[in-house]
């Protein structure tokens, strides 16, 4: 379908007249060529346009208005642009202000004189060297993370998983302590001092840490984080020693975060330190930006779109992994998060489902159409 006749088609789909047509033309035209276009998973020849005709057609004709008015003042879509900004000022934001503060800290020095000691510098070069980074999944970008931070951050201390073998953790400690030899000039026995987890978004913390009732234990990245890495220094400690200085420290940083993951994973990992499983020596959450509470759909508020989205929902997307928040139910996404975010490369499922979900219909339920297609990362 070329530009013109998407045009003319959502004109008679929407049945606007030629003033409103032109007005939400001008709109649809600026906003697929600088956003929507460019969803990763459109087909093969398809565009926004089309995606949008198919959408909006599933809905009753007094429905299509609902529809869109949600999406035009309430979608917000999560670009390339922004995704890169949120990952470059990762390192001068974030991991730049934690080092200055080690510093300042371990030679009693202000944190604006670091940069005019020469043994300041060199103190902050170790402490950089001593961190290691790492990916909790393909979100966390760890391929443009190394290039933004070309000269800066080591390759030797950039990795893509969490779960690594013995013989990368050797690999890791060997080329440490070869570098700090550099640095410092000395053999030494150093340890790392402090390890970033990083993530794109995350918009309830559950796939982060929760609680299982059914297998009484937490579960999520940060659990089997723990797990694998309680392990490998087991295994490490009798050749290499220990590996992590005693008081290192954890910080996970997601590029995007909700109020409400903020909020639960602080307090999931309050009630793991309270049950006396202190799984880390220092534990801190950051993130990149973070959405307020206030963009989800209120779904007790009466707005028009939550009873498009109780019409039109099918149950068939919900699964076993669904009902991991407590609630089975995807009416509003998982989780209930009622979330009208879009990221580039993929749709959370704590979006909307009305944004998303794609259903053949059986038992008499809707045939769920999505506007920007999910790519699922679990299969029944």
């Amino acid at each position: 379908m070329n530009h013109e006749l998407g045009l003319r088609v959502l004109s008679q789909i929407m049945d606007w007249d030629d003033d409103e047509a032109r007005k939400e033309f001008r709109w649809l035209s600026f906003m697929s060529r600088y956003k929507y276009d460019g969803y990763r998973d459109y087909l093969a020849g398809a565009r926004f346009f089309e995606s949008l005709a198919t959408w909006l057609q599933q809905f009753s004709i007094k429905d299509r208005e609902v529809a869109y008015k949600y999406l035009k003042d309430s979608l917000v879509y999560v670009g390339p642009a922004e995704m890169q900004r949120l990952i470059v000022s990762f390192f001068p934001e974030i991991v730049q202000r934690h080092l200055v503060n080690t510093v300042s800290r371990n030679l009693s020095i202000p944190e604006y004189k670091v940069w005019s000691s020469e043994k300041a510098i060199k103190k902050f070069d170790e402490q950089l060297r001593k961190t290691l980074f790492m990916g909790l999944s393909d979100g966390a970008r760890i391929d443009v993370l190394r290039r933004v931070n070309a000269g800066v951050i080591n390759n030797e201390q950039v990795v893509a998983a969490t779960q690594i073998d013995t013989a990368k953790w050797e690999s890791l400690i060997k080329d440490l302590r070869s570098d700090l030899k550099k640095i410092t000039g000395q053999d030494n026995s150093d340890r790392f001092s402090r390890i970033y987890l990083i993530d794109d978004f995350t918009a309830s913390g559950t796939s982060l840490l929760r609680f299982s009732e059914e297998e009484n234990k937490y579960k999520g990245k940060l659990a089997r984080f723990h797990d694998s890495l309680k392990n490998a220094l087991q295994e490490l400690k009798s050749n290499h020693g220990d590996i992590l200085d005693d008081n290192w420290k954890l910080i996970v940083h997601h590029y995007i975060g909700t109020e409400n993951a903020r909020s639960a994973i602080g307090k999931r990992y309050a009630e793991v330190v309270e049950k006396k499983q202190n799984w880390f020596p220092s534990v801190e959450f950051t993130f990149g930006t973070i959405f307020p509470s206030t963009i989800s759909l209120d779904i007790t508020s009466g707005h028009p779109f939550v009873d498009l989205c109780k019409k039109y929902y099918d149950p068939s997307i919900e699964d076993r992994h669904s009902a991991e928040c407590g609630d089975p139910s995807m009416t509003f996404g998982y989780g209930q998060c009622a979330l009208p975010v879009v990221l580039e490369h993929n749709t959370p499922n704590n979006s909307l489902p009305l944004l998303w979900a794609e259903t053949s219909g059986n038992s008499g339920y809707h045939a769920m159409r999505p506007l920007f297609r999910r790519r699922q990362r679990h299969n029944e």
